[in-house]
């Protein structure tokens, strides 16, 4: 059994190695767009974020709309704060690992039915707050009457 461990041993240097190649590879930053989404949803400008990463406005601008990439280190340092950034303010739709996915609960005793087809908000234009629809009610039909 002692001819095993050598190879066991060779394969887990060899994975640690592989991880470690992918720790050692350039950062990727995300497509311009979200860049420019995530510096907007945390409030700062572009000159702000010029200064922070000690460049010109001019770059950034030129960072958000793809015409140019952030070399080392200010890519580095790019990356770190658009990652921060992303945790604060995930894109829409994105989940959350730390923001579960609510789900309906029924009531005790409750069908399938009562819990999903129960009336929903409707807005009506021109009509204040929005109320639960109600079959036959009139001026909330989709016809457009």
């Amino acid at each position: 059994m002692g001819g095993r461990r050598p190879a066991v041993h060779t394969a887990q240097k060899e994975l640690f190695a592989s991880v470690d190649a992918l720790l050692n590879e350039e950062p990727h930053l995300p497509p311009p767009a979200e860049r420019a989404r995530l510096r907007l949803a945390a409030g700062i400008t572009q000159s702000r974020l010029a200064t922070a990463l000690k460049t010109t406005t001019q770059s950034v601008k030129n960072w958000e709309n793809g015409r140019s990439e952030p070399k080392s280190p200010r890519l580095d340092a790019h990356q770190g704060l658009l990652n921060g950034w992303a945790a604060k303010y995930p894109a829409p739709g994105a989940v959350s690992a730390a923001a579960p996915v609510p789900t309906a609960v029924a009531a005790p005793g409750a069908s399938e039915l009562e819990t999903t087809d129960a009336p929903q908000p409707v807005e009506v234009p021109g009509a204040g707050a929005a109320r639960p629809a109600t079959p036959g009610r009139r001026g909330i039909a989709a016809s457009g009457h």
